[in-house]
């Protein structure tokens, strides 16, 4: 009989400019990784023939009796019950796409897609924080603010395969104008890394008499990476931008405890590496702001992934999640 505990699973995470892919085995250990422009191949079959060029010569050097169960994609709009991607507005490739009757007649493996950020509550689940928790809410704080909500052991797809989009709850009425949705006052425009960076610069708009190390950077110049370690270095308007950013946050997820009452939440993303910074104002903001009933009972920590692996080990993460969920469709 093969031992499946020895047999891999390849991940792809599609981005608008790169794609990374890798394979890795039951442990979450990435064997072999690498990436490619995503947005150098005109079309989807172009892209999957890509795809094969630098992954056939990773798969042949399998060692004998160890078999690739499948692929695991993690694209932008990837719809897990439909096998596509939907109308994604940051890849060249517009419509509805097919992907994994592609991938799979191409490998002749089965595949799998799903949305990024479920990708990588799957992921944390698989090989993460998360492991063992039947209950908990991923949020990824990158360029958007993206979500995987987790109920009873299963990822919430709603429908029709797109639930979970929490970034773009209207947390500010009225507010903020988003970038691309066009939408007011919704999560992602404040705590994202693109919300964060429009806070300080607004912060330097509003309170020009006060100094600040920001104020040595222009304004397209000014990222979140830059407000962090301003604020590290004890700048007070730097401080302000993440007192502000979590309170936001913090208020949020207690929106988003008194819907599902997860075990935890798990913030994932380049913005978690401000660390206290936004892990403490966002704490205080979503205990102040539940019921008692939930208060204190719900764990708020960081992801246990790497986030340079994370992409590759969600995606990978979705193979294993074939067999688990059977309402979730690949590739045939």
């Amino acid at each position: 009989m093969n031992d499946t505990s020895k047999n891999l699973a390849i991940g792809i995470d599609i981005g608008g400019t790169n794609t990374k892919y890798g394979i890795v085995n039951h442990r979450g250990e990435i064997l072999q990784q690498s990436e490619m422009k995503t947005e150098q191949f005109s079309t989807p079959e172009l892209f999957v023939d890509g795809l094969y060029n630098v992954l056939k010569p990773m798969m042949d050097t399998v060692p004998a009796g160890t078999l690739v169960e499948g692929i695991g994609i993690g694209a932008p709009n990837g719809n897990p019950f439909r096998g596509t991607i939907e109308y994604a507005p940051n890849l060249r490739w517009k419509g509805v796409i097919r992907l994994c009757d592609l991938v799979t007649k191409r490998f002749n493996l089965p595949s799998i897609i799903n949305n990024d950020a479920k990708a990588a509550a799957i992921g944390e689940m698989t090989y993460g924080a998360a492991r063992g928790m039947k209950d908990f809410i991923m949020i990824t704080l990158g360029t958007g603010v993206g979500s995987g909500i987790v109920i009873n052991g299963h990822v919430v797809y709603g429908h029709d395969g797109f639930a979970g989009e929490l970034g773009h709850t209207t947390i500010r009425p009225g507010g903020r104008k988003h970038w691309g949705t066009g939408m007011h006052g919704s999560l992602e425009c404040y705590t994202s890394a693109t919300g964060i960076a429009i806070t300080a610069n607004e912060m330097l708009d509003e309170n020009p008499k006060v100094e600040s190390l920001m104020r040595q950077y222009s304004r397209e110049e000014i990222n979140s990476k830059i407000v962090t370690e301003c604020a590290q270095k004890g700048d007070k308007l730097a401080n302000e931008v993440y007192l502000f950013t979590g309170q936001i946050l913090g208020e949020a997820l207690a929106n988003f405890v008194m819907f599902s009452s997860p075990e935890a939440i798990i913030l994932f993303g380049g913005v978690i590496k401000a660390g206290n910074l936004i892990m403490q104002p966002t704490k205080e903001n979503m205990e102040k702001n539940l019921l008692p009933i939930y208060q204190n009972k719900i764990k708020l920590i960081f992801s246990e992934l790497k986030e340079a692996d994370a992409a590759i080990l969600g995606a990978s993460a979705l193979v294993w999640e074939i067999a688990k969920n059977k309402t979730i469709v690949s590739g045939s």
